[in-house]
């Protein structure tokens, strides 16, 4: 087994409720998904129209097998309109090298 990984999707909206609501929908499909640990809705403090859902994952193949999986795009679905385009990779991937 390899290390616990860490998947950042960002968002930006004003249309606060909306993205709320986006993000239970989805969470509640994705508590299912074999690997997955777990996931929060982050705002910015700086920016209140910046969001990042961080997920928890028990490694990158569980991430990986998900993702390439028939569910990922549907399951992910009503985020996809809020996803941050100002960036040029609205996504990041992280592997947990150190924790206290």
């Amino acid at each position: 087994m390899g290390a616990e990984l860490r998947v950042l999707v960002y968002h930006a909206t004003e249309d606060v409720a909306g993205v709320h609501k986006a993000y239970h929908d989805v969470s509640g499909v994705l508590g299912e998904v074999p690997g997955m640990l777990g996931n929060e809705l982050l705002r910015s403090v700086p920016d209140p129209t910046g969001f990042v859902v961080v997920s928890r994952w028990a490694d990158l193949a569980a991430f990986r097998e998900w993702e390439q999986g028939p569910a990922h795009r549907a399951s992910t679905a009503p985020l996809r309109p809020f996803r941050d385009t100002r960036m040029a990779m609205p996504f990041g991937v992280y592997e947990l090298e150190a924790s206290y």
